[in-house]
């Protein structure tokens, strides 16, 4: 599904960052990254502009190839990994960042991947998110048509157990992110620090 929603020539989400990432990017510290499902790699270019080491994994390769075009039209470096996140392990006490925006997964991946990420930051690194909330059923801007793709905020902070939340909130707001994220929106976003 995803190699073919990325195959169109332009960037289906964009090719500017997630205004969230882009408001807190400054609170994590230098170093290393780790993008989860980045796709066509707005976020990761972004990190990768501001001096990250960025590494963005997903499951297209469709979506990587553009990718790493955005990164060379930006005249950055970042490392495409190729794999599906249910593969993929995050190494422990690896990273100082971790970022995961609109990656919406089933409850019981959505919960290994997670735990996998507070294990995999380093002391101090930071955890940041954004997704769409339950609510988000009733708007038609983006996002996941079943409900157990769209935890709450209470069940990510659970899952997500080992974080001290500098941010954590659900709100309305409206999305500019190309076609697939458009209008008014339920979210919610979350930093977590180590």
């Amino acid at each position: 599904m995803w190699d073919e929603r990325f195959s169109s020539l332009d960037y289906i989400y964009g090719t500017e960052p997630n205004d969230f990432l882009v408001s807190v990017a400054s609170k994590i510290p230098q170093g290393k990254v780790l993008c989860l499902a980045d796709g066509e790699g707005r976020n990761g270019t972004y990190l990768a502009s501001l001096g990250y080491e960025v590494f963005a994994v997903d499951q297209s390769i469709v979506g990587l190839e553009k990718a790493q075009k955005l990164a060379q039209e930006k005249q950055v470096k970042i490392t495409t990994i190729h794999a599906d996140l249910a593969d993929f392990v995050i190494e422990p006490q690896t990273w100082d960042g971790i970022v995961s925006i609109f990656c919406h997964l089933p409850p019981e991946l959505r919960l290994k991947v997670y735990r996998q990420a507070v294990q995999g930051l380093k002391t101090n690194g930071v955890f940041i998110l954004e997704s769409f909330a339950p609510e988000q059923l009733q708007y038609n801007t983006g996002g996941p048509k079943n409900i157990y793709m769209l935890p709450d905020l209470s069940q990510l902070q659970q899952e997500l157990t080992g974080l001290n939340w500098e941010i954590a909130r659900s709100l309305e707001r409206d999305l500019d992110e190309g076609r697939y994220h458009n209008g008014k929106a339920a979210v919610i976003q979350i930093l977590g620090r180590k």
